[in-house]
This record gives structure tokens, C-alpha cells and sequence, in this order.
């Protein structure tokens, strides 16, 4: 009996080592393997380029990393964004979004809404708060409140961007010397307001900006570019559209369906953007919007961030996003183009975010003049999010 009761001890506490193993290295080996910079080595850049960069502002309009257990205020080997690589790579301003729900098998073409989700065993064995675990609203939230800890505790690297004043003060402050990043919160696909629109006052409260309306799934506010409806607005989507334009809070319509896109684009008032994408001109792929509707968000006044992964660049260099760049400016103009990474998106890309002097250098090898440059690589940015955000 004794032995037994032994037996039955060590195998509680293997099972209890196992599962803190799990939680300490399991994340972080999954974030590893799904984040990779793809390069084999530094790319090349050249005098010129990186005195440029440095002259430049520069914003990027979607990066994922609130999703990993990462400390982000130290700099990493792995993943792709971290406050002392995205100072070392001169980024001003950065949209952290959070991303909530994944359905398991997912793809470009289509996903089924009730398919099982991936990020909620992420999240559990983050040890995330318990709430998050059950609930798309609460994961949103605390996803949220890591950024806004992130700058508390570090607000000479980090301070969050609310409103116009807030994106004014940190122009000025850098041009005068000061390093610190605005972050801009975002959330990927609007499914954490769970179809309550009360929750939205939620979430702006909580710091939230910019609203991607789908991910990769059909969602109570209508379908997605990857759902099996390709639905527009639901009554609840239209809903809260109105309240983002009555808000001023900013509409981003990165993954949502073409008819979702035109419904938005009808609506009064919308001046919605296109976070991170590539041009179908130049990459024909099913990620890829139709370049019609990209000219028509462009139109509308909206801007098109231009993604840094092979599956809307199909060319898995600096030089094919400097090509995708150069098919936007093409066709929606050159005051319309910006950048749009998904750093930690589960995407691998040419180079982290202290790698990107080495996209200025494909910019101007590319042929773009400087004053274009300093547009997309975050002056057209700074413009819109001046005009938009409340």
C-alpha cells in the first residue's frame, strides 16, 4: 500500500512538472516555429538607405505579438517584435492587435465559423487569466491590458495613442529627440463584442482604435474573406459600423469578405483602411482582395498596408514587398500605400523589426524617389490616423 501511494505521488508530481514544462516552453516553442525570420543573414544596405531610414518616420499598421507569452519590453531571438527591436528599426508608431479566435486547419479559401479554435489552447497553456479562457471578449481585454502595463511600466519606450492629441505629442517628442513608440491598439476581427454593441464602449474604454471587423471565419457582424458565406453586414455589422464612425474610432477591412467590403464602403461617413494585404496585380492569391475594392477603399480615403510574408508578396524577399509596394502605389497612389508587416502573425517574413532598413534599401532599388518613400514608410500613416482617430 505504501508503494502504491508512492507510485501515485511521483506520477502527481510528473504530471505537475510536465505541465509546467508545458506551460513555460510549449508557447514559446510554438511561437518560435510560427514566427520565423526567413532570411539566412543580414540583408545588405547601403550608406544612403540607412541615412534615409533614419530620417523617416515610420509606422506599420499590424503586428501580433500581444498573442505570445513574450516580454516585450527586452529583445528576443525569436518572434519578430519587441520595443528594443522596433526602436532599433526607427518604427514610431505600431498597431498592436489582438487576435482571439483561429479556427483549427485554417486557410485562404475557406473556414468554417464552429471549427475548433487554436488560440484557446495557446492561451490556457499561457496560463492566461481564467476568464480569457472561456470568453473572446475577456481574452480581447487582456491582451489589452498587457499593452497598456507594457507602457505604464515603460513609458520611455511606450505610450499608447488614444486620440490625435496623443499621436501630436509623440511627433513632437521624437522630433526632439525622444526614442519612445506610440502604440496603437487593434483588434483582429471583431468577434470579442460577442454580439453585444454596449461592448464596444467597452472596448474602446480599454484602449482600443483600430477594429478589424472578420478574421478568418464568418462572424456575427457578416463574412469573411475566408468564411463559407461571403456574406455582407449583418444588421449587427451595420450597427457597429455606425458606432465606429459616430466614435471616430478607425474600420479595418483586412480579411473581410469582397461583399462585406462594398456594404462598409456604402455607408455614410466610413473612411475605412486595409491593415496588412497584397495587391492582386502583383500576387494572385486568394488572401488578396480584388484590386477593384482595394482602389475603392483608397478612394474612399482609406490606406492599404502592404504585408512582408510570401503569401501576398509571392516573393519572400525585401524586394518583393518593394515590388508589392510599387503595384500598390500603381494602383491606388502613392498618398493611399503603407506598411502593413503582421510581424507575429503566424507568417514568416524576410526580416524582424530591426531589419527594416533593409525595405528602404529594396525601396529605392526598387526606383521610388524619397518623398515617396517617407510617405509609405509612415507619413501616409501619421496623415490618416491625424485625420481619423478621435
Amino acid at each position: 500500500m505504501r508503494f502504491l501511494r508512492r507510485l501515485i505521488l511521483w506520477l502527481l508530481a510528473l504530471a505537475v512538472i510536465a505541465a509546467a514544462l508545458v506551460a513555460v516552453f510549449g508557447p514559446n516553442f510554438v511561437a518560435g516555429r510560427l514566427n520565423p525570420v526567413t532570411a539566412h543573414g543580414p540583408w545588405p544596405v547601403s550608406a544612403e538607405a540607412q541615412a534615409l531610414h533614419g530620417r523617416v518616420v515610420i509606422a506599420d499598421l499590424h503586428a501580433d505579438p500581444l498573442l505570445w507569452d513574450r516580454n516585450l519590453a527586452v529583445r528576443h531571438d525569436s518572434g519578430h517584435v519587441d520595443l528594443p527591436r522596433l526602436d532599433q528599426g526607427n518604427v514610431a508608431l505600431q498597431v498592436f492587435t489582438t487576435v482571439t479566435k483561429s479556427p483549427r486547419g485554417q486557410n485562404y479559401s475557406e473556414n468554417d465559423t464552429e471549427a475548433p479554435d487554436n488560440i484557446t489552447p495557446l492561451v490556457i497553456g499561457q496560463l492566461r487569466p481564467v476568464q480569457s479562457w472561456f470568453s473572446l471578449k475577456e481574452r480581447a481585454l487582456d491582451q489589452a491590458a498587457r499593452l497598456r502595463r507594457l507602457a505604464g511600466d515603460h513609458p520611455e519606450q511606450l505610450r499608447l495613442i488614444r486620440s490625435r492629441d496623443d499621436l501630436d505629442a509623440l511627433l513632437a517628442d521624437r522630433a526632439a529627440g525622444a526614442r519612445v513608440i506610440g502604440g496603437v491598439l487593434g483588434m483582429e476581427g471583431a468577434h470579442p463584442l460577442e454580439g453585444q454593441l454596449s461592448n464596444l464602449q467597452v472596448m474602446e474604454g480599454a484602449g482600443f482604435r483600430v477594429f478589424g471587423l472578420t478574421h478568418f471565419f464568418d462572424n456575427e457582424l457578416g463574412g469573411s474573406l475566408h468564411g463559407t458565406t461571403g456574406a455582407g453586414l449583418t444588421g449587427f455589422g451595420r450597427e457597429v459600423v455606425g458606432e465606429l464612425v459616430r466614435r471616430r474610432l478607425v474600420i479595418d477591412l483586412a480579411h473581410a469578405s469582397p461583399q462585406m467590403v462594398r456594404d462598409v464602403l456604402a455607408i455614410p461617413g466610413t473612411r475605412p483602411m486595409l491593415s496588412h494585404t497584397g495587391i492582386r496585380a502583383a500576387c494572385d492569391t486568394p488572401r488578396n482582395l480584388p484590386d477593384d475594392l482595394v482602389q475603392a477603399i483608397a478612394a474612399k480615403g482609406g490606406i492599404i498596408g502592404i504585408g512582408f510574408w510570401e503569401d501576398v508578396t509571392c516573393d519572400d524577399s525585401p524586394r518583393g514587398i518593394a515590388r508589392t509596394i510599387a503595384a500598390a502605389i500603381a494602383l491606388a497612389g502613392e498618398d493611399q500605400v503603407a506598411l502593413g508587416s503582421d510581424w507575429d502573425g503566424s507568417v514568416g517574413v524576410p526580416f524582424d523589426a530591426a531589419g527594416l532598413p533593409a525595405l528602404t534599401q529594396a525601396l529605392l532599388d526598387e526606383g521610388l524617389s524619397e518623398p515617396q518613400i517617407a510617405k509609405v514608410m509612415g507619413g501616409n500613416v501619421v496623415r490618416y490616423l491625424g485625420q481619423v482617430l478621435p
